[in-house]
């Protein structure tokens, strides 16, 4: 089995009810595939880069899942199939993803320590 991480961006005119069925729906295929789900995140809406279907934000949407490769041709026809589904991209890592840094506590609202810089010498 291999690692997988998926994005997908959905419509943001769709209500909140309507959106979190969609990700149990996503969410439910994978787990039915045979897969197991690792890392679901609602990242929220969010400014696209660019316009898609006429549309300036989406609602974006990560999954971190284990599977066989068949499981990733089977979401991504999911995903084609949905009309609210704006763009999608799946990868296969290599790696696990490496664990989000931690910011002590004392630096929180703190600014970054001055760096030294070396001088060219000629």
């Amino acid at each position: 089995m291999q690692l997988y991480e998926s994005i997908f961006i959905i419509r943001p005119s769709l209500s909140d009810d309507d959106t979190n069925k969609l990700i149990e729906k996503m969410k439910g295929m994978i787990e039915k595939a045979g897969a197991t789900l690792l890392i679901l995140e609602n990242w929220g809406k969010k400014k696209l880069a660019y316009e898609i279907k006429r549309e300036r934000r989406g609602t974006f949407v990560y999954l971190h899942f284990k599977a066989l490769g068949n499981v990733v041709g089977e979401l991504e026809h999911a995903y084609r199939l949905e009309d609210s589904v704006l763009k999608f991209l799946t990868v296969r890592l290599e790696h696990p993803p490496a664990p989000k840094p931690e910011v002590p506590t004392a630096m929180v609202g703190q600014a970054p320590p001055p760096r030294e810089f070396e001088r060219d010498r000629v």
